[in-house]
This record gives structure tokens, sequence and C-alpha cells, in this order.
């Protein structure tokens, strides 16, 4: 298959609106074509007139670990070009940095989840196109989570740099997809292209969003295997607990855990509670210790989410369910754990993280109700489902 970037630089009708152009690319280090080339070299490769660069958070080079970790700008010492960064002192693109292109190429491996910032920034980058009058085109890349959707929408008044707008937890959009959505739920008035892909086969086995045949680039540090973009939508909830989401370990947003709990009891609990979220994906229980993050240096009880091998049902699995009947589990267990970690979380001060992540207080309820059970989480949850299913559908491409 062919993936936006390998297409437009194999085609030169397709580059032709950008010959007289001054071009701007927004990338990360799984900005790569097909041979592993990064898009910002190959695009200066064709005679482009590559104004300008800009990073998502992580950066450009994607060398920084953590939520709130900002990246300076700098010139590109190779192009000579300035690099703007959309995750330092400002989350959109300034009106100078506007200025210096006509077209921006969006070029970012995403990873499927409302939460994950390269969403956000796709918004800001379009809202700032139509302001200026500026051109964005989307190469668009793989959803490796692929089509199915999951979790609670996004409350109004909760929106966020983790929360863009009203969609649930797992959208099962592709980056060009969600500008479609975007331009159309925001009343944008810009010009979008999306040079699409080609091949691209969201319900095929064994990639069922990533294909086989190309290599997994972190898009960003701790997103370091098609097994964590599964597992994302559910295990990026555990930011805004104190388990440790395994950060300081060689597999973080795939397993959770802490020194003073039972994995084992834990894992046993969730059976009990309910055994059909826990259908399509097997998990383990473990040992680790953070060498940095949350519980550094400490021996925590762990459990390991596996989304991938024989047990592995793509159109079973739900990630978001399976994290939040973890926290139950845990809420039942240990009645008193002190679960939800109260600290700034992406610049919001005055809402538990939680309830940030997931766009509203339901989730953190639920968890918090003893009385209350994954029948009624389900019905919390799947009117939005549906919704989100029915209402994407216009905006889909392949």
């Amino acid at each position: 298959m062919n993936f936006g970037i390998d297409r437009l630089l194999a085609d030169p009708e397709l580059r032709r609106p950008l010959q007289d152009k001054r071009v701007a690319l927004l990338a990360h280090p799984a900005s790569v074509t097909a041979d592993l080339t990064h898009s910002l070299d190959a695009l200066v490769g064709t005679g482009l007139n590559i104004a300008a660069v800009f990073g998502p958070q992580h950066g450009v080079r994607g060398d920084l670990q953590d939520n709130m970790m900002e990246s300076p700008d700098f010139t590109d010492p190779a192009y000579g070009m300035p690099v703007f960064s959309l995750y330092g002192e400002v989350r959109r693109p300034t009106d100078a940095s506007m200025d210096l292109f006509d077209v921006i190429l969006v070029d970012l491996q995403d990873v499927g989840c409302r939460i994950y910032t390269f969403v956000t920034t796709l918004l800001y980058v379009l809202e700032a196109a139509a302001t200026h009058g500026k051109a964005v085109w989307v190469l668009d890349r793989p959803n490796p989570a692929g089509r199915p959707v999951e979790g609670l929408t996004l409350l109004p008044g909760w929106e966020s740099f983790v929360g863009a707008g009203p969609m649930p937890m797992r959208h099962g959009m592709t980056l060009g997809e969600m500008g479609r959505w975007f331009i159309d739920h925001f009343r944008l008035d810009v010009e979008y292209r999306v040079i699409g892909m080609e091949g691209w086969a969201p319900e095929a086995a064994p990639g069922f969003g990533w294909p086989a045949e190309r290599p997994w680039i972190n898009p960003s540090p701790n997103a370091a295997n098609v097994n964590m973009a599964r597992a994302y939508a559910g295990t990026v909830l555990l930011e805004g607990t104190t388990l440790s989401e395994g950060r300081g370990t060689t597999r973080a947003l795939e397993l959770f855990g802490a020194p003073d709990i039972d994995a084992k009891a834990v894992i046993a609990e969730m059976r009990r509670l309910s055994p059909e979220w826990l259908e399509g994906v097997s998990l383990r229980d473990m040992w680790f210790q953070p060498t940095f993050h949350k519980h550094v240096g400490q021996l925590c009880s762990g459990v390991f989410i596996h989304a991938e091998g024989p047990c592995y049902l793509h159109a079973a699995f739900q990630p978001w369910r399976v994290q939040a009947l973890g926290f139950k589990a845990i809420r039942r267990l240990y009645p008193t754990y002190d679960l939800w970690r109260d600290f700034p979380y992406e610049y919001v001060f005055d809402k538990l993280a939680i309830d940030v992540i997931n766009g509203g207080p339901g989730l953190r309820e639920w968890v918090d109700d003893a009385g209350a059970t994954p029948r009624d989480l389900d019905a919390l949850t799947m009117p939005d489902e549906a919704a989100w299913l029915q209402g994407r559908e216009a905006f889909l491409l392949y």
C-alpha cells in the first residue's frame, strides 16, 4: 500500500499545485516514506520550496518524553529554514509563522485516539489557515487502531488540548478524515485537500489498521508499537491516576500497576465483574520497576495488556472498558485506594486529570460509585458510540 506522502512523491501531477508555492511541513520522527526517508528530506529532494517546518507535541525530533515538556523553536541545521514548535511557548501557529507559507502539508502518524494531541494540533492548524487564507493538505496515514469506536463523548465546556471536540476517546478515523469532520463541525472556511492512501485495509488481519509490510516508527517516545496503539484508548486513562502506566519501562502504555496492588487479584476481580469486557484481549500479571516517573525505583505488581497474538479479536477488544474495569476492580479490592491523581494536566488547572482525559466526570463517577455495574457504564456510553458511528460516516474516505 501507499501512504499519502508516497503518492505525493510518486506523482508529479499531485505536486503540480505546489510548484510555485511556499510550502510548510508539519511532521515528527514517524513522518517517513516507504523507504524510511524523512518526509522533509524527500520533499526538499523534489525541488519544492519548503519554507518552514512545524512540530507537534514531543517535537519534530520526538525527543521529549512526557506531557507538558515543551519543545523550542530552532533553525533546521541541514536546510536553514525555521522550525516552529506547536508545543512550546504556543499551541497554535503564530501570525508571523503563518506569513511564511502558502500551503502546509500535515504528515503526522496518529494512533487513533482523541487525547493524542496531534488531533487537536490539526484543528488548530485548520483554524489558523482559515484565518490567514492558507491551504492545508493532509498526507494521510493509517489509523493503527482501526475503525472501532469507543468511549463517552466529550461534553460541552470540557474542551482542552486533549479534547478538540465532541468525539469519543477512540474515534476510528484517519487524520485526513478527521480534518473533514473538523471543517464541517466548526464551519471552517479553509482550502483543504487530503492526499489519500492507496490500499489501506483497516478490517484486514493481521494488522487491522496497520499494514504488516510497513515498519512501526514511534510517533512519540512512548508509542513503541502497534500493541500500544491498540491499547492506548484505555491505558492513557492511567495518566490521570496514581497507577503507573509503565513510563520508565520499555513498554509504556501497555500495562498498569503499582507497588501496593496485587495484579493477580485485580485480574481475577476484572474477570468476575465483566468477562464480556475482556473478550479479544489477554491480561498477564507481571512485575516492573520504573526507572523514572511514577513509583520510580519501586517494584510494582502489574497487569500487561496483550492486544496481539492468537487471543486478539479486533472487533471485540474494548481498551477503554478494559482499563475502566481495572479501576473498578481496584476500587472493589481496595475501597480507600488513592486512585485519582490531582495535578495540572495539559495546562488545565481546575479539573481532575482523569476528567480532563475523559472530557467529563462520567467515568470517574462510575468507578467511585460502589453500586454501579458494567451494565450502567454501557448504558451511558453505547448511545454516544452509536451516534459517533453514524455521524462520522459522511467523512470517511476508505
